[in-house]
């Protein structure tokens, strides 16, 4: 199986200018093989087949960096261009920018040109650069992706072909999830993991940094200093989310062999202006992401109920269905029909894990 380790880079001065050339190199050769593509299908009507390797002669920079980065572009403008004419819902490739501040590339391990010491890794037509290798890995190298985020620190993706990751022991423990805004998580065992909410509580940082930034003139140093400011807090933000989601995902997979989930429509969600801030900062595609595939890594059932399953109106001890509950102010009921206190969220979260069991019996769910 393929497994990616990513780690912090710290690149001299040199290799710095290197990495811009790679990376100005790769966006270029990119949107003029696009550009040429549709210059020719609007002449022809037909496709057309380019390679880097045309292009050096007229721009002999391109021989400057590794071939292999440019050969990666061209595969990977290849697949968007076919995915369009096949299903074109995914939409036209779109060309490369360099105010982005987001900048790749992607080069393979050929004959043993890379390999990754304690505090080195090695690259092609650059040597050794400083890595902070916090993990070990056992396996082949496949491919490496050099990347600059817009705080201007560098880190490389190892993509590694490992033998399969050892299971874990099986649980007999089932659990439901109910996602919130308020809780982030309501567990079926009654627990709940509060929402951190990391943007939320970094607004006011956020809000003083980007002021300053908008005060700054453009193109100056100090609009450049102000924005690596924003994008440094930025991606705090986002690991603080990325390390709870990891955290909280890998806890859940280990303690419970099946968990059970609705299929939230989050995209609809988004287009509600009122919730739309919070449901991005609660990250809940990303989390269910992390549990499907550490699901398939560690033989873990995942099951995903249908959103529009009551979880919330039913009662979990006798199956009576509250109308009023669709009130979503109302966090406590009785059941009319047993007289059971119902905690809105815990109950729901039983009533996840209960349809999921069904479905699962009745044998009408993909396991991930």
């Amino acid at each position: 199986m393929l497994v990616a380790y990513k780690y912090r880079l710290y690149p001299n001065k040199e290799q710095q200018i290197y990495f811009a050339k790679c990376f100005g190199c790769v966006r270029f050769i990119y949107n003029r093989m696009l550009s040429d593509k549709i210059e020719h299908y609007k002449e022809t009507k037909q496709r057309l087949n380019n390679t880097p390797a045309q292009y050096k002669k007229e721009f002999p920079w391109l021989k400057e960096v590794d071939s292999l980065a440019l050969a990666n572009a061209q595969m990977n403008l290849q697949t968007a261009y076919n995915n369009f004419f096949k299903r074109p819902e995914v939409g036209f490739p779109k060309f490369k920018s360099k105010k982005s501040h987001k900048y790749s590339y992607t080069t393979n391990n050929q004959g043993g040109n890379i390999y990754v010491s304690d505090r080195y890794i090695k690259l092609p037509k650059i040597g050794l650069i400083r890595i902070k290798k916090h993990r070990d890995f056992e396996g082949l190298i496949k491919s490496v992706a050099v990347s600059q985020k817009p705080s201007g620190k560098y880190y490389v993706s190892v993509l590694v072909e490992c033998d399969e990751i050892e299971k874990l022991p099986k649980s007999e423990s089932e659990i439901g999830i109910d996602l919130g805004l308020k809780d982030f998580a309501i567990l079926s065992n009654e627990e709940k993991i509060a929402n951190p909410k990391y943007l939320s509580k970094s607004e006011l940082k956020l809000r003083k940094l980007q002021k300053d930034l908008s005060r700054c003139q453009k193109g100056s140093k100090n609009r450049n200093k102000c924005r690596i400011k924003v994008a440094k807090q930025h991606e705090k933000i986002v690991n603080q989310r990325k390390d709870f989601l990891n955290n909280l995902s890998k806890r859940l997979i280990c303690e419970n062999q099946t968990i059970c989930l609705e299929d939230l429509k989050i995209k609809e969600m988004m287009s509600n202006k009122q919730i739309s801030k919070s449901v991005a900062d609660v990250s809940w595609s990303e989390f269910v992401r992390q549990l499907e595939y550490k699901a398939q890594w560690y033989e873990r059932e995942i099951i995903e109920i249908s959103t529009w399953f009551p979880s919330s109106q039913t009662c979990s001890c006798c199956g009576y269905i509250n109308k009023r509950i669709k009130d979503t102010n109302i966090r406590e009921w009785i059941c009319p029909n047993c007289n059971v206190h119902h905690d809105r969220d815990i109950n729901a979260a039983i009533n996840i894990l209960n349809e999921g069991l069904r479905i699962r019996t009745a044998g009408t769910v993909e396991i991930a």
